[in-house]
């Protein structure tokens, strides 16, 4: 038996979620997309064999961005790997970023190819391996958290408007959330900088996060 490690790795642009994912050069599923991930070396536990992987795969350095980690789930059906019996222990990453732009991605080692995809545009029952299953058990965590946690504002900087915290609802939720309201709701769990910065119109408060929890939480779409 060999134990792995596979990364849902999320970003958000332009009020879409992205998934990070590698194109495989090597059997099995040679030429299907999938998350990156990889064999835990021996000495590794599973968060460093993640951290190594992702660098290999996509040239994401965690250790160079502002970056949310937590483990998901292990997978461990007897044949979701067609090599031998294989034990995954998969993690989520909400990359930050200024809502426009995404991280480049650079392919390596057994990835002929790197990408960000639209999660909910994507054709997620071609990815390899269970990885379907594994990117749709990352996305419920998100989504789920989002109700009642402030873990959306890790998918922005640090300080942030309100707006740009909305538009990872957006992304996530596939539903545009009224501004008053979601202002509203989101003020008690957030902290003003006292700063601004110009947006459409009128500029915009700066916020940071002030408490890990939203009460009372989101009724989700």
């Amino acid at each position: 038996m060999a134990l792995t490690v596979d990364l849902v790795v999320f970003a958000v642009a332009n009020k879409v979620l992205h998934v990070a994912v590698v194109e495989r050069g090597a059997q099995p599923f040679l030429g299907n997309w999938a998350l990156p991930g990889g064999f835990v070396q021996p000495g590794e536990d599973a968060l460093a064999a993640a951290n190594r992987e992702l660098a290999e795969e996509t040239g994401l350095d965690l250790g160079a961005h502002r970056v949310f980690v937590e483990q998901l789930a292990t997978f461990s059906a007897p044949q979701r790997d067609p090599r031998m019996r294989v034990v995954s222990v998969a993690h989520l990453i909400l990359l930050a970023g200024d809502g426009t732009n995404l991280v480049e991605l650079r392919s390596g080692t057994d990835a002929s190819d790197a990408q960000w995809l639209p999660v909910h545009a994507m054709d997620r029952t071609s990815l390899a391996f269970d990885h379907a299953d594994i990117l749709a058990a990352g996305l419920e965590r998100l989504a789920g958290k989002m109700e009642y946690t402030t873990i959306a504002a890790q998918l922005v900087p640090e300080e942030f408007t309100l707006s740009a915290l909305r538009d990872v609802y957006a992304a996530v939720w596939q539903a545009e959330l009224p501004a008053g309201n979601f202002t509203r709701k989101m003020r008690t769990s957030l902290t003003p900088t006292g700063r601004k910065v110009q947006a459409v119109g009128a500029p915009a408060s700066l916020f940071t996060i002030g408490s890990e929890w939203i009460s009372p939480p989101w009724s989700r779409p």
